[in-house]
């Protein structure tokens, strides 16, 4: 338990456990993509997920229900938003595009996040953020067409990459949904109540995934895996991802996010094969780049978007 108080307390040691986290989960998504339906992988993600949250969070339940049924609207478009469309279109992307390429794909999430907050009208944008986010995006479409250009007038929306971006783009809006959590309610208590309205919003496209005969398997390993999403990627990872972003700031801890194609790129080629094509490092150069100048640009949205950031 010492040991572990030690290194509770050195946060820059911390740093790297979400990123690494997170990777796990994008290599496993696409190890599973042939024996495990997305929208069951989903469900199944967050049921042990909530399993594992819900005793720590039935006092809180109890002492704030009004406060919760006053955040009901803020708390389900979160559950739709974050838990439910991001995780759901995220599998499904997973079984025909290269772990790699989604990793490198949420790459762009800093960066997706100013843009939901134009669009919803919760702040402006400047011009050299806007500058960043377009440079970045000729590295997302770089990846898109995997180094050929003109593959993408032949994209269609059912492909792998068009979907992560879809995912991104719902954890974007969540993202700055979540800034409109009441300030009293407790944020466990919040992150339960959001993994509830995500499971709701899920069950009919579960039943329709099980009903056009999707079968669950119940092998030790995809029920490790499942074991492992629930409790490492999405619990684990959000209390340690908070800590880091309470004692370093978010902009280091945002910084790190980008760690997450590094190690999806080495898990995958160890794991799974999979080779890391001269398009994926062109195309991560670029939302690299695009990310440097959309930051320097001295806008807090990227930075508050990375405290916020969950997948």
């Amino acid at each position: 338990m010492s040991i572990l108080r030690r290194l509770w307390d050195q946060p820059l040691l911390l740093l790297p456990l979400p990123p690494l986290f997170w990777a796990g989960n994008l290599v496993l998504g696409r190890a599973l993509a042939d024996t495990f339906p997305p929208v069951s992988l989903a469900v199944g993600r967050w049921l042990v997920a909530l399993a594992c949250l819900a005793p720590f969070v039935l006092g809180a339940l109890s002492a704030q229900r009004q406060a919760l049924f006053r955040a009901r609207w803020i708390v389900l478009a979160c559950g739709a938003f974050g838990i439910a469309g991001y995780n759901a279109l995220g599998y499904l992307a997973l079984q025909s595009a290269p772990a790699a390429s989604v990793a490198f794909l949420n790459s762009t999430l800093p960066l997706m996040v100013p843009l939901a907050a134009f669009a919803l009208g919760v702040e402006r944008v400047s011009a050299r953020t806007l500058a960043g986010i377009a440079i970045s995006f000729v590295g997302v479409a770089w990846i898109v067409a995997r180094g050929e250009p003109a593959s993408l007038s032949r994209l269609g929306i059912g492909g792998g990459e068009p979907l992560v971006l879809l995912a991104v783009a719902n954890y974007a809006v969540y993202s700055v949904l979540l800034r409109r959590r009441p300030a009293d309610l407790d944020p466990l208590l919040f992150l339960a109540a959001t993994m509830v309205a995500g499971l709701f919003v899920l069950l009919p496209f579960w039943i329709w995934e099980l009903a056009r005969g999707a079968t669950i398997p119940t092998a030790p390993g995809p029920l490790a895996a499942v074991l492992y999403i629930g409790v490492f990627a999405s619990l684990l990872a959000f209390v340690i991802w908070n800590r880091c972003v309470a004692t370093l700031g978010p902009s280091v801890t945002g910084a790190s996010f980008h760690l997450v194609a590094v190690f999806t790129a080495v898990l995958a080629f160890l794991l799974l094969g999979e080779p890391v094509r001269p398009f994926h490092l062109v195309g991560a150069a670029l939302i690299l780049c695009g990310f440097g100048l959309a930051a320097s640009s001295g806008r807090p949205s990227p930075s508050r978007a990375a405290g916020a950031l969950k997948p």
